[in-house]
């Protein structure tokens, strides 16, 4: 394991130091060391890739959906990165994220059938977990998170089912608003969200991460497999790291999704991105991403899995360093 450390310490990546320091060694993130890495990582080459289509107006010339070059998606991989908080040069593409889901015809796709809102939560679960790890949140980043805690289904997540039978929450629309509430009522102390996230956290944790309640079956075999970045899809290590980032991941419900994550350990000590939902392209075009989140293979370590699967260890007391 510390050669493992030591190689992530040594990486050519600002962020994959900074997420070993802080999420794995528990470096606090006021130290100056950490602020000095933060910016590195605002200044990195990937970091002003994933920036460089901002125009004059400083803002993305795309809607900020749009799969995974919009301002949506590119302040939430920056927020993942370790970007420094307050930076005011993002206001910008906040400002397009509020234009979009405060729009009246965003708004108008939110249904209400037969008692369930029918609605992609990933959306407001990401924009307000991101616009907080930013520092960038204002009042309007508080109604995000009331509209989640409004809109949560009976057993406790999230669907934009418009099936008028479909009764159970989706494993992909009800991750991120889980890991947004979490953080939101960690930092205001709003018992409301704190309530939801833990009822949401059920979701989940009464399928042991990735199975069928029914019959115990593993519900995707995506679910199984690794990616990074997951952008809005559900895998089992996105689940286990906000099952961390939540509070919740040393429930014994966690065990069989950490023996099967530990399971995955390469010869190297690290883990493997097995598939990925992005591809490197200039052609502006759905799943295009303007960076490359290294090496894809079942047989080859990728760092930023790596880290993140050394954290969700660390947190669940199944790391020895």
């Amino acid at each position: 394991m510390k050669n493992l450390i030591d190689r992530l310490l040594k990486s050519n990546e600002p962020s994959i130091r900074f997420k070993v320091l802080v999420n794995i060694l528990g470096k606090k993130k006021e130290s100056s060391d950490i602020k000095k890495l933060q910016r590195e990582i605002k200044i990195s080459k990937r970091v002003k890739t994933l920036l460089s289509e901002k125009g004059k107006d400083e803002g993305i010339s795309y809607h900020p959906y749009k799969k995974w070059y919009g301002a949506h998606w590119v302040l939430s991989c920056l927020a993942d990165l370790g970007y420094p908080t307050g930076d005011r040069s993002l206001v910008p593409l906040r400002g397009q994220v509020y234009q979009w889901l405060f729009s009246k015809k965003h708004q108008d796709k939110i249904k209400n059938i037969y008692g369930r809102v029918r609605r992609c939560a990933s959306q407001e679960g990401n924009a307000l977990w991101y616009l907080l790890i930013l520092g960038l949140a204002d009042e309007r980043t508080d109604e995000l998170a009331h509209r989640l805690i409004k809109w949560q289904w009976p057993d406790g997540g999230w669907n934009c089912d418009k099936n008028p039978e479909a009764i159970n929450s989706s494993f992909h629309e009800s991750l991120i608003p889980l890991l947004g509430l979490s953080l939101y009522a960690e930092l205001t102390g709003n018992k409301e969200a704190k309530k939801t996230a833990r009822k949401a956290s059920e979701i989940f944790l009464k399928r042991n991460m990735f199975k069928r309640q029914k019959d115990g079956k593993i519900i995707s075999n995506d679910f199984i497999t690794f990616h990074y970045p997951c952008y809005w899809h559900y895998d089992m290590l996105f689940g286990l790291k906000v099952m961390a980032e939540a509070g919740f991941i040393k429930d014994k419900r966690c065990k069989e999704a950490l023996d099967l994550l530990e399971s995955k350990r390469l010869p190297d000590g690290g883990f493997p991105a097995e598939k990925k939902y992005f591809r490197v392209t200039g052609i502006k075009t759905t799943g295009r991403s303007l960076v490359d989140w290294g090496v894809t293979s079942k047989k080859k370590m990728n760092e930023f899995v790596t880290v993140d699967a050394l954290y969700v260890l660390r947190e669940a007391r199944r790391l020895k360093l």
